[in-house]
């Protein structure tokens, strides 16, 4: 998913150097979904194995 969010990033990125501000706009919107999707879904990642394996002996 953090693939398809820098995807998205970089068509955004070349649209906006051609000129092109809808299309930037929108694949700057879709690439902002995506990379919050996969922050959270990373957080509930790491907190899942967290409470899983319980707390890491030191």
């Amino acid at each position: 998913m953090l693939g398809w969010s820098l995807i998205f990033f970089l068509v955004a990125v070349i649209a906006a150097a051609m000129g092109f501000g809808g299309i930037a706009g929108a694949a700057t919107g879709i690439a902002k979904i995506l990379f919050f999707v996969f922050l959270a879904l990373l957080v509930i990642s790491v907190a899942t194995q967290l409470l899983r394996s319980g707390r890491p002996k030191l």
